[in-house]
C-alpha cells in the first residue's frame, strides 16, 4: 500500500507530525444570524475553514508540485462560542498515512479553552488528473 505513497509524494508525513495556524478573527467570520440578541460569535464553517487550512499546510511540503490535498472527511464537535476579535489557534497532528490519505486529529481552541475538537481526513491529488475531472461535470 505504501508503494503508491511514495511514487505519488516526495515524502510521506510522519505520525505525530503537527501544524499550528494562529487565525484572528473578524465581522467576516461570524454568524451570519448575528444581532438582535445573538452575539458576534464565530461560525462553524468558518472553523472547519481553518481546520482545513492547519491541515493542509501540515502536510503541504511532501507534495510534489504538481499535488495538492484536498478534505475528504470531517467529524468534528463544536465545543464551544468564540466572539469575533479573538485568535483562533488551530492544531492539526497527523494520526495515519494510508495510500493517498492522511488522517488528522485536529483542534482549536481560543484564548479561554478548546472550541472544536476531532478529525480529518485528505486525499492527495494530482492537479492535472482533478483539473480534468473538473472539467468534464461543466460539460
Amino acid at each position: 500500500p505504501y508503494t503508491t505513497l511514495f511514487r505519488s509524494m516526495k515524502s510521506r508525513p510522519r505520525i505525530g507530525e503537527v501544524g499550528e495556524l494562529a487565525i484572528p478573527t473578524d465581522m467576516k467570520h461570524a454568524v451570519e444570524f448575528a444581532g438582535d440578541g445573538m452575539p458576534a460569535v464565530v461560525s462553524t464553517p468558518h472553523l472547519v475553514g481553518f481546520l482545513e487550512r492547519t491541515a493542509r499546510q501540515t502536510i503541504a511540503s511532501h507534495l510534489d508540485a504538481d499535488e495538492r490535498s484536498v478534505g475528504i472527511e470531517l467529524d468534528i464537535r463544536h465545543l464551544a462560542p468564540t466572539p469575533v476579535g479573538q485568535t483562533i489557534h488551530c492544531r492539526a497532528q497527523v494520526i495515519a498515512v494510508e495510500d493517498r490519505k492522511v488522517t488528522f486529529q485536529i483542534e482549536a481552541r481560543d484564548q479561554h479553552e478548546i472550541i472544536v475538537r476531532g478529525l480529518h481526513k485528505r486525499a492527495v491529488i494530482r492537479t492535472e488528473s482533478f483539473s480534468r475531472r473538473v472539467k468534464e461535470k461543466l460539460g
